[in-house]
């Protein structure tokens, strides 16, 4: 997405009135920690000003209330997607709508009882699975994740730990292609296989 988009998902973030560390917004919005800083300015340049908590256990707070715009996929867009769906002869577009109706799902969730509704239940409980089994197992992972900023991207994973937080899933584990660990949000995992190629 652009950095409009970055910078706004930003402030969704810290509008709910929690503490975020720049190394912590660095993660979810897969950016530098300079870029979490220059949008941090150019935030308070349009008049929000973001508090910064200094120290080991510091980052930023939003101490204002800030109406956002709603950029939810809510259930209602989803009836929509699905009419179009049922109604469209040609296979080759209904696959395309299929794939895009998986990937809104898996990116755009308003709130927990719309997630709910969208049964993105059973499908974050098969990521949770397999990335379960590829840790035990000591195994790689080919996903097909989707980056804020990036859209979709293709790596190869090494799982090292399944961690809870802000009542999403996520996964610690080493990116061959950034060869660093990263945090993967398992709602942004569009496609993914478990490979027969082990890791130490």
């Amino acid at each position: 997405m652009s950095k409009i988009s970055n910078v706004l998902t930003m402030l969704e973030l810290l509008s709910c009135g929690r503490k975020y560390s720049i190394s912590e917004l660095s993660n979810i919005l897969e950016v530098s920690e300079r870029m979490i800083r220059v949008y941090k300015e150019d935030l308070e340049k349009a008049g929000i000003y973001i508090d910064t908590i200094m120290g080991p256990y510091g980052g930023y707070v939003l101490n204002q209330t800030i109406r956002m715009p709603v950029r939810k996929f809510k259930l209602k867009d989803a009836d929509l997607l699905n009419y179009y769906i049922d109604n469209e002869i040609d296979n080759d577009k209904k696959e395309k709508l299929i794939l895009l109706r998986d990937k809104i799902k898996g990116v755009y969730i308003g709130s927990k009882q719309e997630a709910k509704e969208l049964n993105l239940k059973d499908e974050t409980q098969k990521k949770y699975n397999i990335l379960t089994r590829a840790i035990k197992e000591k195994r790689k992972v080919k996903i097909l994740y989707y980056s804020y900023g990036k859209g979709e991207n293709e790596r190869v994973i090494d799982p090292a730990e399944m961690f809870l937080f802000q009542d999403g899933w996520y996964c610690a584990a080493f990116c061959e292609k950034k060869q660093d660990i990263r945090h993967f949000e398992l709602k942004r995992i569009i496609n993914y296989e478990l490979l027969e190629e082990k890791y130490e």
